[in-house]
């Protein structure tokens, strides 16, 4: 059975930083890769971030880039995303996402399982 238990939500400042942590079991990340999406209130489930692959290939949301980074621990099975310069607009629910075999990289119905979320909110 694969499980992903997120952590490192929080409340926090704009401008300031926060890291995201998600653990797996029962599948490994450093195969077909996980993914970040977040969801704001009354919207859509939206693509964030992605590591893929074994030589963990990254692609971004274009209003991350450069505030974001994704980042891998294969001995741990873990994968983070570090956010810095953090805007009200990143106010969310953080899930972490490990993907099929096959699918679009930035497509919701690519990932088969997904943790259970953690909140993220910025002050202005």
């Amino acid at each position: 059975q694969v499980q992903l238990v997120e952590s490192g939500g929080g409340l926090v400042q704009a401008g300031g930083s926060l890291r995201l942590s998600c653990a797996a079991s029962g599948r490994t990340f450093s195969g077909t890769g996980a993914a970040w999406f977040r969801q704001a209130p009354g919207k859509e489930r939206a693509f964030v971030a992605s590591i893929i692959g074994s030589g963990g290939s990254t692609s971004y949301e274009d209003s991350v880039k450069g505030r974001f980074t994704i980042s891998r621990d294969n001995a741990k099975n873990t994968v983070y995303l570090q956010m810095n310069s953090l805007k009200p607009e990143d106010t969310a629910i953080y899930y972490c996402a490990s993907k099929r075999a096959y699918g679009a990289i930035k497509s919701f119905a690519s990932y088969d399982y997904w943790g259970q979320g953690t909140q993220v909110t910025v002050s202005s």
